[in-house]
């Protein structure tokens, strides 16, 4: 058994949902070492999330943002808004989306559905830098 850690950035991107499986797999050439395992994926923000969903219609990741604004939408009616008026909101988004998710490595590969991509949820206007603390963890060599 192996464990393996690191840290990267994604690319830097605004508010929406964007399929990231391609980048993140980039930053991770090391699973192909792994023939079982696990992958753990941790956004270290609170206004931004990480989930798994569809890897092939975008209108899909537009409807999500769009479903997102209408559960918890900007506005005054927050106390916390020390950043903005989308700055309590993206709070709330990232715990409904969640910071991190775990996906089983087979014979090198994310063991994903047909249809699953890990999908990175910005939820602040304004771009920001996003980092993604990434553990490994199975049996290596192929």
């Amino acid at each position: 058994m192996g464990w393996s850690q690191k840290s990267f950035k994604l690319k830097t991107r605004s508010k929406g949902c964007y399929l990231v499986t391609d980048e993140i797999l980039q930053h991770l050439p090391e699973l192909r070492d792994y023939k079982i395992g696990m992958v753990n994926l941790f956004l270290q923000h609170t206004s931004a999330g990480l989930t798994l969903n569809e890897n092939w219609d975008s209108d899909v990741r537009a409807d999500m943002s769009d479903a997102l604004g209408r559960i918890a939408p900007e506005g005054d009616m927050y106390r916390h808004d020390c950043e903005g008026s989308d700055d309590m909101p993206a709070h709330i988004r990232s715990s409904l989306i969640g910071a991190s998710v775990d996906i089983p490595i087979r014979d090198g590969r994310l063991a994903t559905g047909t249809w699953q991509g890990i999908w990175f949820c910005e939820f602040r206007a304004h771009p920001h830098t996003r980092t993604i603390v990434a553990t490994i963890q199975g049996e290596n060599g192929k």
